[in-house]
């Protein structure tokens, strides 16, 4: 089997972004094999800036790949990481790396007949858990209020979850600034009111979920490791599950701070990249929940790399899964092969209409819980209707890598 032509598409979604980080623009891959099979991964440029990059990255590392074995994964890995110099790193050569990486599992699945988890080392979990993310923006469709600012607000979306059956959610409760008019900075040591907020916000969610609801703290690296000790030791009696990328992960010792000075488990991965990134963290022991996303992290084959080291230092797993259905299918996917998974992550954008609708098959958790799909391959693929709609670049030949 040889790779014939590689398609790198933009989806078009109606879903919006947050005005500072532009539209929700999902990045796929296509890779096309003269067998006639074809498979699809996604890079985890949906949101943020970066899609345009994420384009043309794909279309460059793929002039580099065009005539190869498909069923070869690890060379084509390894010729993308030396053999097109700027391999070596970056948010979008991963991004790219990561999409081209799940689309070859996708094509072996289907190759074999066998859905991907097979690939990994068979199943080890079904009826997998599952958490509501991101709930400070409410929850559900066709919302009259998205920014969620008052504590009975948090309450009522808590309750809404727990009505559809998740017993653990995830919030962000210093994103939204307060109603009052008094500063919001989140940086540095925290003025009282900013820690009140925050509070109250957390206080109002354990008590409308009792004590068997699990709590997710989200930082979005927004909080600076001062701030980020405030909260943590602020929340710590509320019984919080974990505390999520609670600084920037660039600097390991600020994580070796937080770490010190709080009991809660300390989350984060969803912007490091490769087993060498994750390396310091894991090696000083500061992250209790790894959190590679698939589409960033360097894809099927890197994750599993991950994961097994994670499983080393006693680390659990939470896939993050931001994207569109093929980014959620691929999580799944190895969610159900590894032996060290936590939970997993259900986001608001999930439950979007037109995302869900880019795709053929609409997962959706039941009561709180995942079955793993059992479809060859990564188990999903865009929809007819949304492919006529997409803007695809296609490469077809291959062009030799000169420096």
């Amino acid at each position: 089997m040889k790779i014939t032509s590689i398609d790198a598409l933009q989806l078009p979604s109606g879903g919006k972004g947050a005005s500072s980080r532009g539209a929700w623009s999902p990045v796929l891959v296509r890779i096309n094999t003269d067998e006639g099979i074809c498979g699809w991964g996604e890079a985890g440029l949906a949101y943020g800036k970066g899609w345009r990059a994420g384009m043309g990255m794909i279309q460059d590392f793929a002039e580099q790949i065009i005539g190869m074995d498909p069923m070869n994964i690890e060379q084509i890995w390894e010729t993308i990481f030396r053999k097109t110099f700027w391999g070596m790193g970056g948010t979008v050569v991963y991004a790219a790396m990561s999409a081209i990486d799940i689309a070859l599992f996708d094509i072996k699945g289907k190759a074999f007949g066998v859905p991907v988890y097979q690939l990994l080392g068979g199943k080890t979990n079904d009826n997998i858990r599952v958490y509501a993310s991101q709930v400070q923006f409410n929850w559900g469709t066709n919302l009259t209020k998205q920014m969620l600012t008052e504590p009975e607000e948090y309450a009522e979306v808590t309750l809404k979850c727990i009505e559809e059956g998740y017993d653990c959610i995830k919030v962000d409760p210093i994103l939204i600034s307060s109603t009052s008019s008094a500063s919001w900075h989140i940086r540095g040591p925290l003025q009282y009111h900013v820690i009140k907020t925050v509070y109250d916000r957390v206080a109002a969610m354990r008590k409308a979920g009792g004590e068997e609801l699990d709590i997710i703290i989200e930082m979005h690296s927004n909080t600076d490791t001062t701030a980020a000790i405030q909260i943590a030791q602020v929340l710590e009696p509320l019984r919080i599950f974990y505390y999520e990328e609670p600084a920037h992960p660039l600097n390991t010792e600020n994580f070796t701070e937080i770490k010190k000075k709080t009991n809660i488990p300390i989350a984060t991965g969803e912007r490091i990249y490769t087993r060498q990134g994750y390396r310091p963290f894991l090696e000083k022991r500061l992250i209790d929940v790894v959190q590679p996303d698939l589409c960033l992290c360097g894809g099927l084959s890197e994750a599993k790399k991950i994961c097994d080291m994670a499983w080393t230092y006693d680390s659990n797993v939470q896939i993050h899964v931001c994207g569109s259905p093929i980014s959620k299918a691929a999580a799944l996917q190895i969610e159900g092969a590894i032996p060290n998974f936590l939970i997993h992550e259900h986001h608001q954008r999930a439950l979007d209409p037109l995302n869900r609708a880019s795709c053929k098959y609409d997962y959706q958790p039941v009561k709180g819980k995942y079955k793993i799909p059992d479809i060859p391959g990564i188990g999903q693929e865009p929809s007819e209707e949304c492919l006529a709609a997409a803007n695809i670049q296609t490469i077809a030949k291959r062009l030799p890598y000169m420096k």
